[in-house]
Formats: structure tokens, sequence, C-alpha cells
């Protein structure tokens, strides 16, 4: 396996980090354009989800592409991460009709994002605070 990646736990992390993120963005890509949404698009939670959201997905998504080249073989890293695209809309089918959609769908891919976010400042140290 080392000849392969010889750092698998790192590995193991990009790909829960890109799972996350995969899945976040085809909840998120599900609430645009807001004119076909009008039951967010009322709710000033719903559009202030929508913003916390694109903006921790962006930040997981800079974070786990550093943490990507600065652990792994560029093609562990794209591999990992086009698994990731690829089997990500699996994970979005799975969930429930009613958590996908709304503003359950998006308080969970929040608190994913969070935590995925505070998993790799944990184990990359990836931004500077």
């Amino acid at each position: 396996m080392d000849m392969i990646e010889p750092n698998v736990a790192a590995l193991a992390w990009f790909a829960l980090f890109a799972g996350v993120a995969c899945t976040g963005f085809y909840v998120l890509a599900g609430m645009f354009p807001l004119e076909t949404r009008p039951d967010l698009r009322a709710r000033p939670l719903g559009l202030a989800l929508i913003a916390a959201n694109v903006l921790l997905l962006a930040a997981l998504t800079g974070g786990m592409l550093a943490y990507g080249v600065a652990e792994l073989r560029w093609s562990s890293l794209v591999i990992v991460g086009g698994f990731a695209i690829l089997f990500a809309p699996g994970l979005f089918n799975v969930w429930p009709q009613r958590w996908r959609d709304g503003v359950a769908g998006l308080a969970i891919v929040l608190a994913a994002l969070c935590g995925a976010l505070g998993l790799l400042q944990q184990v990359g140290a990836v931004f500077v605070l």
C-alpha cells in the first residue's frame, strides 16, 4: 500500500472531507436559483442558512484542497476526489426528502460543514487563527 499512498490516514480524512463537501454542494445546488424557492426566499432564516452554508462550503473546499496537496500524492488526490464527486449523489439520495429540501436540509448541512471544518482544523491545521 505504501507504493500507492504512504499516508493512508490522511487519505481517509481527505475522503471524509471530500464526501461532506460534495454532498453539501448537492444540497446547496438545489437551493438555487432563489426565484424557484419561494419557501426559502420569503424567510430571513432560509437566506441566512444559505449564505452561511455557501461560506462554510467554500472554506471547507479550500481547506480540504490545501490539506490534500500538503499530505497526499496528486494521483490519490484526483482519484479520491473523483470518487467523492461520483458517489455523493448516492449519499444525497439516501436522505429523506424532507431533510434534503428546505430549512431542515440546510441546518443538517450547516452542522456537517461545521463539524468537518472543526475536524479539518484539528487534523490538518490548515487555517491560521
